[in-house]
């Protein structure tokens, strides 16, 4: 065997030749080497690019598509070769290949799901004066509060649906399936004529965002390099701020022209075509598509996501990563075992603190708020919240990869909590009571500003990298249905409780639930950013 040295991204790879075969040489394992048994591919880190000792990089200044450069980390050098993988069986030339693909185009399409949710939740917001009162329902405000909250009962019920029909199915075919519900229930909250067909519409609308709120960022982070994958994932949030934003604008003619809801509702009907065309096109996840046996076809996949250049080691990265194991899919009962409480009950508080803190009812009901502190255009102060939710999380995705997940939710809700104690002493000093407009606009938008930065991308981000292939799909379910059930009730109940208690008294008990978050999230919550799922395992193995 003929050995040389080539060089590669900077650093020195040791090559072995065997005939016109090149393959990075490895030395010999320790008799107590090992291979973790489980990670994330498709551009996340993978331990068969660690055999290779290379791993998925940005070029310099920044990119989706990706070098892949040498790593001379000591950590990387332990391995056990398998039966079915042999590390000297990689080409050396795909290490040096760029991607001529590019996993933009389908994360865009993605994201239409994304933009689906916020402006479902949003929608009401401005509608629901006008609706109440075409509808004969304006002197009731139970049956006010049902036409919001029954969108969040059932995104419930599609959130604990979403992951399963996902592995079942895959992940396109059950966005387009998604697609179904979200036009239907658009389509006859649109028409309706009394409440009962607005409530149906309602309903079949949240079934639609509850299944999109957990396949867009499974889809999301399935495809996206490692190097990215935590922009990327924030980009989930970005189009759900941005779906807000635009059904506040939506509103603005409501003043002039009373029957504009309706058009309100209409309107995303498009959308939720486009979304059910472009995932018709759009590459089905090769992990899936591996885990199903199906390897000419996770092939096809790969090589549209990443060029035809990074199929041999994208397979074999997902072959050495045993991905095709046969370990059967965890039950429910498996999410209480010692084995995944841990990491299953910090994903399912995550998403409890982050509705508990008050994000959903600053945003339903805003333009409430707005007119009880004398703003004269509720609507357009609505609108500048929107604008405050995307430029936060736009600043969140720049900094996700930079300063980490744990940092970003510390500094999240100690914002909130600093933000919602300005807005309760903003309604109870009576000195300040000449300045509570401004002071109840500065708070919240300080508030969905802080949100935006950590306690709204993060925790939907963390889920695929702290939950196992084994239970994701389930803990997934659960983790959202915490987030739905508490996201009803509050969409339920919030005026009942300010109307008995005051603003002020909600705004500070709001403050409370964050500053808890502070202290759970600074106990139970690790550091992902730059970490292997073992290692994120084992930190929390070690905190409980």
């Amino acid at each position: 065997m003929m050995r040389c040295a080539v060089k590669c991204g900077g650093n020195v790879v040791v090559a072995a030749a065997r005939g016109d075969r090149r393959s990075p040489a490895i030395a010999p394992p320790p008799t107590t080497a090992r291979m973790p048994d489980r990670v994330l591919c498709c551009g996340m880190r993978s331990r068969g690019a660690d055999l290779a000792g290379v791993e998925m990089a940005g070029p310099q200044g920044g990119g989706v598509t990706g070098l892949f450069r040498a790593r001379s980390s000591p950590r990387y050098a332990r391995v056990r070769a398998t039966a079915s993988v042999d590390p000297e069986d990689i080409p050396l030339e795909k290490v040096q290949s760029k991607s001529s693909g590019s996993v933009l185009p389908y994360v865009g399409v993605a994201c239409l799901g994304a933009i689906l949710f916020g402006y479902h939740l949003g929608v009401v917001n401005g509608a629901l004066e006008y609706l109440a009162k075409d509808l004969g329902i304006a002197e009731n405000a139970v049956l006010q509060g049902w036409v919001v909250s029954t969108t969040l009962a059932g995104a419930t019920a599609g959130s604990f649906t979403g992951g399963a029909l996902a592995d079942k199915f895959g992940r396109t075919r059950t966005f387009i399936l998604d697609a179904i519900p979200l036009a239907v229930g658009a389509l006859l909250s649109a028409t309706a004529q009394d409440v009962r067909t607005m409530i149906i519409g309602r309903l079949l609308a949240g079934i639609g965002i509850g299944i999109s709120s957990a396949l867009v960022p499974l889809y999301i982070s399935e495809i996206s390099p490692t190097e990215i994958r935590g922009a990327l994932g924030s980009v989930n949030q970005l189009f759900i701020c941005i779906g807000i934003l635009a059904a506040l604008v939506a509103g603005l003619p409501l003043a002039g022209n009373p029957a504009w809801w309706r058009t309100m509702f209409g309107i995303s009907v498009v959308p939720s075509i486009l979304l059910a065309l472009g995932m018709a096109v759009s590459p089905e996840s090769p992990r899936w598509l591996f885990q199903q046996g199906k390897l000419s076809q996770a092939e096809t996949a790969i090589k549209k996501l990443y060029g035809r250049e990074k199929v041999a080691e994208v397979m074999y990265d997902l072959k050495a990563a045993g991905q095709g194991s046969s370990e059967p899919d965890a039950s429910w009962f498996d999410l209480f075992s010692k084995r995944y409480w841990k990491v299953v009950s910090v994903g399912a508080a995550l998403f409890l603190f982050q509705q508990l803190a008050g994000i959903n009812a600053v945003v339903y009901y805003s333009t409430s708020v707005f007119r009880s502190a004398g703003i004269a255009s509720d609507v357009a102060a609505s609108a500048l919240v929107g604008a405050a939710n995307v430029f936060g999380t736009m600043v969140a995705s720049s900094l996700m990869d930079k300063q980490g997940r744990k940092s970003l939710l510390i500094t999240s809700f100690s914002g909130m909590a600093a933000s919602m104690l300005l807005l309760s002493l903003s309604f109870t000093w009576k000195a300040l009571a000449p300045y509570a407009g401004p002071l109840a606009v500065a708070g919240t938008v300080l508030y969905v500003l802080s949100f935006a930065l950590g306690a709204g991308p993060v925790p939907a981000l963390l889920l695929p990298e702290i939950f196992a292939s084994r239970i994701r799909a389930k803990a997934v379910a659960l983790s959202l249905g915490m987030h739905w059930v508490s996201n009803f009730f509050i969409g339920l109940y919030f005026l009942s409780v300010v109307n008995k208690f005051g603003i002020s008294t909600v705004y500070l008990g709001f403050a409370s639930v964050c500053a808890l978050a502070v202290l759970y999230i600074a106990g139970n919550v690790v550091e992902t950013k730059g970490r292997s799922l073992e290692e994120i395992e084992r930190a929390l193995s070690s905190a409980s």
